[in-house]
């Protein structure tokens, strides 16, 4: 059999176990993993040198280098980055927009421009990335900074979970916003990827840790 190239994606943290459930399914044994945190979307301005510190260590070992971030608030300073080491990265403004699909996701923000949007990663790390990483926790005065111009939480799912659902919800409730979901899969965080096609996704909670 042939051998597949090497493949290192670096990311964010917060798509670590979408990548994995991805991998286990479809035995993505040539790609290697480097996690930067998901704090970083909290000083967006940091992730261009974050990442370009990462491609100077991998750039000599691996076949091929992908980029699992969208531009993710960085001003297209991302991009610049990546055209000088020719190096891909995944579609769109943000996460949203490549779980739920590109046209998904701007037809969505058309219909409601004033959505806070949920990942099942933020779900389940809503207090520490959003709560306390804003400060709420100490200063809640600053709730309608943040969240004036916002109507709704719309939280698209990865995973069919009631205990997601039942969580995502609550989060709602916190920044006393409308709540709204759908399921968007990985079918098209898969397709985004670019490693191999056709590939395999998830859907039950089980396919998640078999």
């Amino acid at each position: 059999m042939e051998k597949r190239p090497s493949t290192l994606l670096i990311g964010c943290a917060a798509l670590a176990g979408e990548v994995a459930a991805l991998s286990r399914l479809n035995g993505w044994d040539h790609v290697e993993t480097d996690w930067l945190p998901a704090t970083l979307h909290n000083s967006p301005e940091k992730i261009p040198a974050a990442v370009e510190e990462r491609l100077r260590e991998a750039r000599q070992r691996y076949d091929q280098v992908f980029i699992a971030y969208a531009d993710c608030g960085t001003g297209g300073r991302l991009d610049a980055l990546l055209d000088r080491y020719g190096v891909a990265r995944l579609p769109g403004a943000h996460c949203y927009a490549f779980f739920a699909g590109l046209d998904v996701f701007e037809a969505l923000h058309e219909e409601e421009i004033g959505t806070f949007y949920l990942t099942d990663f933020l779900v389940r790390n809503f207090d520490r990335l959003v709560v306390r990483g804003l400060g709420l926790d100490r200063h809640p005065e600053l709730h309608s900074t943040y969240f004036g111009n916002y109507r709704r939480v719309l939280y698209l799912a990865q995973q069919r979970s009631e205990d997601l659902l039942a969580r995502a919800r609550a989060c709602a409730e916190k920044l006393d916003l409308e709540f709204e979901s759908r399921w968007t899969g990985l079918g098209s965080f898969a397709d985004a990827l670019g490693i191999q096609e056709d590939a395999a996704v998830p859907d039950s909670e089980a396919a998640w840790s078999a």
